[in-house]
């Protein structure tokens, strides 16, 4: 789904109730090319805890490889 950024100025954010009814996302397009994606806060929260628990697992892979270290707060504080 595509919203024009001149539609968005002259339906407000109603055009976002309309276009999110049916898809998961809706891409805006300013002079003809897509600059930005617009979801529903379920959606957004969702796709941000998928990238924590995705960061989570790097990091635990990380750890296991050998390539961590295990250090207080202020040991880390000091290092920096």
């Amino acid at each position: 789904m595509n919203i024009v950024a001149n539609e968005l100025k002259t339906r407000g954010v109603g055009v976002f109730d309309d276009a999110l009814k049916h898809n998961d996302e809706a891409i805006i397009t300013v002079r003809g090319k897509s600059k930005y994606v617009a979801v529903s806060l379920e959606r957004y929260n969702h796709l941000r805890e998928c990238e924590l628990e995705t960061a989570l697992l790097e990091v635990k892979a990380e750890i296991k490889a050998g390539k961590g270290k295990v250090m207080s707060a202020n040991e880390h504080l000091a290092q920096l």
